[in-house]
């Protein structure tokens, strides 16, 4: 069980990077509350089924992967209410050794029954 925003955020880069998607069930709200705004598709993507398509359409697969890809995260800040913790800073990406894509990022990291899960997710491109 994951009981703070930190282990959240360290436990959803840790899925990025092994492309896991069994973990996507851990740390997501499993339920059509969950909202999710793409630097990749326009729109909101709405509900954990959505997010599990989004996050397959990025080939996540069960058990996870191998990749040469790597996203960390950087500048964060936490500011913590009763409920929930909001967390801004800059996401990285980098293909293999292509270019380093970069923008900001929102997490709303909830807790329901003493664990912490993501509630929304909003993620933006900065200039290449």
């Amino acid at each position: 069980m994951i009981k703070t925003a930190p282990e959240l955020i360290a436990a959803w880069t840790e899925m990025w990077n092994s492309y896991d998607l069994d973990q996507v069930e851990r740390l997501f709200l499993p339920d059509d509350r969950l909202t999710y705004l793409s630097s990749e598709r326009q729109g909101v993507i709405r509900g954990y089924e959505a997010i599990v398509a989004h996050h397959q359409g990025f080939g996540f697969v069960a058990g996870g992967k191998a990749s040469e890809n790597r996203l960390w995260l950087s500048g964060l800040v936490y500011a913590g209410f009763d409920q929930a913790t909001v967390v801004a800073g800059t996401w990285h990406f980098q293909r293999g050794s292509g270019p380093e894509q970069r923008g900001p990022v929102t997490f709303v990291c909830g807790r329901q029954s003493g664990a912490y899960r993501f509630w929304h997710l909003n993620f933006g491109n900065y200039p290449a």
